[in-house]
């Protein structure tokens, strides 16, 4: 025996009635739709979930679940086009670039990351949580140090 020589036991199934076509009865007419309203058109009724506009059960329930939004790190961006605010071999800190207007924030919350756009032409020794490769480039290119603090 094979799986394809495999067949439901005779009496099993049963053919399939075609609501509308007249054979046996209520399958005739509206054919169990009822009459009018959204589930009697053809394509009608309403997608699964579907709560009549009330909050959805998916939606009232608290999300559950690792997100790693609470633990992605938050620098402050500086592009390295800002940088040429500063003198020629100053040490550049968040703290500096703060009392220079560079940065808004007091609050430096996981460091300040250096970005790549721009150009640079002073030396200077920059501090900072993080860098860019082509921001690393610029700044020593210009004859200046990157320090990852």
């Amino acid at each position: 025996m094979k799986l394809n020589d495999l067949k439901p036991v005779d009496g099993a199934t049963r053919k399939a009635s075609r609501v509308g076509r007249g054979h046996g009865s209520g399958s005739g007419k509206t054919s169990g739709r009822g009459h009018k309203g959204q589930k009697a058109r053809s394509g009608g009724g309403v997608r699964p979930q579907f709560e009549g506009g009330q909050m959805p059960l998916y939606r009232r329930l608290p999300k559950r679940g690792f997100n790693n939004k609470r633990f992605a790190k938050h620098y402050i961006t500086v592009n390295v086009g800002q940088l040429s605010k500063m003198e020629e071999g100053e040490t550049v800190t968040a703290e500096l670039l703060a009392e220079r207007g560079v940065i808004s924030l007091p609050k430096v919350n996981d460091g300040l990351k250096i970005l790549g756009d721009g150009e640079l032409t002073k030396k200077l020794d920059v501090k900072a949580a993080a860098f860019t490769s082509t921001a690393k480039e610029k700044i020593e290119a210009a004859g200046g140090t990157c320090e990852v603090i």
